[in-house]
């Protein structure tokens, strides 16, 4: 047998194993690495903004504020075209509309009967009085009652059914009545009422929008102001732990220096003490750095425990501050702030509530017409059945006295009116104060970013030699740890100036009314 043989293909199969265990191995570690990145999301300014518009609550409460003022808007143009309502009732009454007194209808009940009595008793006396004249004799006399008694009874029978008849006809029977009517009015003129109501309609939907624009500048000024605090706790977190690695290697150093004989357990105290303040500030900066992360999540629309990396956060140098331009100004706030909008729509509308109350106490006139159904027929003699007519009119109202209601209702619009126009010009007074503060907010903010640059190479210089020092044995750990907290506080300015000059940007972009 060739053990050479067997030798090599056994070590073959060993090493063919090894490199399958090492490569599934490598995979498995690159897959745990690989996965929580994948977890995270990357998000940057423009990012955020999008999000923040897309799901704030204050911001689609805006939206649906402006739908309902342009549906208000779209209400009130209608209110120039005729309007057509239809109209009706059943009503039950106990007792009917009687056009005839309870006499009236008893005389006519027993009309025949009152002509007749009238007719004989003058017949008869005509008869009798022919009698004793000796016109005609007794005997004649008589038949010719008998025959005027055959004559007039009849004619009684017929004057009863007649007048019976005309009592009944005159009957309203009106104890179940029932109407319907469509009914059209036409505005013709209302005193300016209706045009004064659309034109405040369409400065309501104006100041809608007006609000919704305001509303979009505040979350993008709160959305950049949460991102930027983010990306400021991020580096102040690594600032901590950097200033924790340079005091626990001090520390280290210091407890070598004990041991030998060189330094003493009070600077070793110092150092420790020191250490532990490190240590408190990197958790600190790390709660904070995690609430912010939570915060900007929820404005983002986001769950607050997304976990998210921010595109500036791990940069050692942020991207440079686009300037403001700087013929933007006062001029520039007064034409796109929208607080100023929203009060010059406040003063339009207030003008035209003047214009409003004053058309109550002008005269009003509109077009009426429609047709009318009722039952019983009041055209056709009560009659039991359905019957209409059209009719056509014109109405006119005309206040004459009121005890000078209108002028005490129009003074106190024009009162307001001069308010709100008194609030305007203070608004404007104050926005020019607040952009001319703002202009000297990112002046200065540009000058310490510059000082603090400065002060970080002052910083870092002065840091290395005091470690030199430290290791050469000419400065004690006192003066290197004097010398690491000047280089924490230099390092800590120079990021909160560089994010200042961030915000200082954004608040004068929002305070000249161009956030977008």
């Amino acid at each position: 047998m060739n053990y050479e043989l067997l030798f090599r293909a056994s070590l073959a199969s060993l090493a063919k194993n090894y490199e399958l265990k090492r490569k599934a191995l490598t995979f498995c570690l690159l897959a745990a690495v690989i996965l929580p990145c994948q977890a995270q999301r990357v998000l940057s300014l423009d990012s955020c903004r999008a999000m923040a518009l897309r799901n704030n609550k204050q911001l689609a409460v805006s939206r649906l504020k402006q739908e309902v003022a342009l549906n208000n808007r779209k209400a009130m143009r209608t209110k120039f075209l005729p309007k057509v309502d239809l109209v009706g009732g059943y009503e039950w009454m106990s007792k009917e509309i009687s056009l005839l007194s309870d006499e009236q209808k008893e005389a006519l009940s027993n009309l025949g009967t009152t002509v007749a009595t009238q007719l004989g008793g003058n017949a008869g006396q005509f008869i009798t009085n022919l009698a004793q004249q000796g016109l005609i004799t007794p005997q004649q006399a008589a038949a010719l009652g008998q025959k005027a008694q055959q004559f007039v009874g009849p004619i009684a029978e017929t004057l009863n059914n007649a007048g019976t008849g005309l009592r009944n006809a005159l009957r309203t029977d009106n104890r179940n009545m029932m109407a319907a009517a469509v009914m059209l009015k036409q505005p013709i003129f209302m005193g300016g009422a209706i045009t004064a109501a659309n034109k405040m309609a369409d400065i309501a939907e104006h100041m809608s929008q007006v609000s919704t624009e305001g509303s979009v500048q505040n979350t993008l000024y709160n959305i950049d102001k949460t991102y930027w605090l983010v990306v400021s706790l991020k580096q102040k977190n690594k600032l901590a732990k950097g200033f924790l690695d340079l005091v626990t290697k001090l520390d280290a150093d210091v407890q070598k220096l004990i041991r030998e004989g060189f330094a003493t357990k009070a600077d070793g105290l110092k150092v420790s003490v020191k250490v532990n303040e490190a240590e408190m500030a990197v958790t600190q900066a790390e709660d904070g750095l995690t609430l912010a992360r939570m915060l900007l999540c929820q404005e983002c629309g986001l769950p607050m425990d997304t976990d998210i990396v921010l595109e500036d956060e791990n940069r050692d140098e942020l991207p440079a501050v686009a300037a403001t331009d700087p013929s933007l100004g006062v001029q520039t706030a007064m034409e796109e702030r929208t607080e100023l909008k929203l009060l010059e729509s406040v003063v339009d509308l207030k003008k035209q509530a003047t214009k409003l109350t004053r058309a109550e106490y002008l005269p009003q006139v509109a077009l009426v017409g429609g047709y009318m159904v009722s039952n019983p027929n009041v055209y056709n003699s009560f009659q039991q059945k359905f019957a209409g007519v059209w009719n056509v009119g014109v109405m006119v109202r005309v206040p004459v006295w009121n005890w000078f209601e209108g002028a005490y209702k129009i003074r106190s619009t024009k009162a307001a009116t001069n308010i709100a126009a008194m609030e305007l010009q203070e608004a404007r007074e104050k926005i020019e104060l607040q952009v001319n503060q703002e202009q000297f907010k990112v002046k200065e903010a540009n000058k310490k970013y510059g000082m603090t640059l400065k002060n970080v190479e002052k910083a870092d210089e002065n840091l290395r030699c005091a470690n030199l020092g430290f290791a050469e044995g000419v400065m004690t750990a006192t003066e290197v740890m004097e010398a690491q907290t000047a280089w924490l506080q230099a390092q800590t300015q120079k990021i909160d100036a560089e994010i200042e000059v961030r915000l200082t940007q954004v608040s004068l972009k929002k305070s000249l009314g161009i956030l977008d």
